[in-house]
């Protein structure tokens, strides 16, 4: 073997129905006094239990999904104004994100509480963005020091939020597995998070209040979304970035409706990939299982769905492709990206 593989420094906390007392923990390991909490307004009731420990300074509700610029300003001024010293975000990934953007200009601690199972929790990627291109990119600043996975919170997540958000953590799986550092380790990552999540999701919707299997996911998403630190951003990521950012589509179905596709591409092409998620979804290929998974959960199945329109498909394909990763195990040109988006407009 011949690789350099990085594991990003974290504090990781599973404490099912102890948010609170852990939180209150996390934010005394930091000696931190000043917490800004973000939350978006529907999610504030949680977060003011969640911090109810801790020196709250400010409570911040200017959430929106792919961080638009003017909000990341503006909760950049409400931390300078309240003089914080820490950053709480307790929600989905859209919190968490703001959270990234206030600490990549700050340098200020993180101390993330998911309720859903977006993932960013525990990469040092960030989001922004402009005038409707959004921008990525990693800097330690913005990985949170410490993240609490509490299974109870996630309980009242609507099913359908549950199945998309959970895609959205397997897509972290799929994608580590042929990043530009996909290395082994990744790959055991990647494989075990997979196999944890094609298992528990069709569970909790069956069962939407049992804890444990709540957990189950949380742990397949943390180690999926551990492998995607470690390995990059793959062609699956890129086309989503672009197509949230340029397009404003919802961002876990946009990552549900498109991994299939990206799926297809590549599997012929990277067959210890292929073989190692068909191993996860205990069926007979990767493309098999995923679809199964896909007829399991009910999700969205193609992006005209979300809002994307067929005239754009052109343009879409035009902003990804200058993206694709060299490491993409399928050739990748414009022609094969529009055929890949006009198979996902139509799902």
């Amino acid at each position: 073997m011949g690789f350099t593989h990085e594991t990003l420094p974290q504090r990781v906390r599973f404490a099912a129905g102890e948010a609170d007392s852990a939180v209150r923990e996390e934010v005394e390991l930091l000696g931190a006094r000043r917490a800004m909490v973000i939350a978006s307004p529907r999610g504030a009731g949680v977060a003011r239990a969640v911090t109810a420990g801790i020196g709250v300074a400010v409570l911040h509700d200017g959430v929106r999904e792919h961080v638009p610029i003017e909000v990341a300003e503006a909760a950049r001024a409400v931390a300078a104004e309240h003089d914080v010293d820490v950053v709480v975000p307790v929600g989905g990934g859209s919190a968490t994100g703001l959270a990234k953007a206030v600490a990549l200009t700050t340098g200020l601690p993180v101390v993330a509480v998911p309720t859903t199972y977006a993932g960013s929790e525990a990469t040092d990627v960030w989001g922004l963005t402009t005038d409707g291109t959004k921008t990525t990119g990693t800097d330690r600043r913005v990985l949170p020091r410490a993240v609490v996975y509490d299974a109870s919170l996630t309980l009242d997540l609507p099913a359908a939020l549950t199945a998309t958000s959970g895609l959205n953590a397997l897509a972290h799986a799929v994608d580590a597995l042929w990043a530009p550092r996909a290395d082994p380790i990744n790959a055991a990552l990647a494989g075990e998070g997979a196999r944890a999540l094609a298992a528990a999701l069709p569970a909790v919707l069956d069962a939407p209040r049992d804890v444990a299997v709540r957990e189950r996911v949380l742990y397949g998403t943390y180690l999926a979304s551990t492998a995607f630190a470690s390995a990059g951003s793959g062609l699956h990521h890129k086309i989503c970035h672009v197509l949230g950012g340029r397009f404003d589509l919802p961002h876990a179905a946009t990552h549900a409706v498109v991994l299939p596709h990206v799926l297809a591409l590549n599997a012929p092409h990277a067959p210890d990939a292929d073989r190692r998620l068909a191993e996860a979804f205990g069926s007979t290929s990767a493309a098999a299982g995923l679809a199964d998974l896909h007829d399991r959960l009910d999700v969205p199945r193609g992006l005209a769905e979300l809002g994307l329109r067929d005239e754009q498909v052109a343009e879409a394909a035009e902003a990804i492709l200058p993206s694709v990763p060299p490491s993409n195990p399928a050739p990748v040109d414009l022609e094969v990206l529009e055929a890949l988006l006009r198979a996902a407009l139509r799902g």
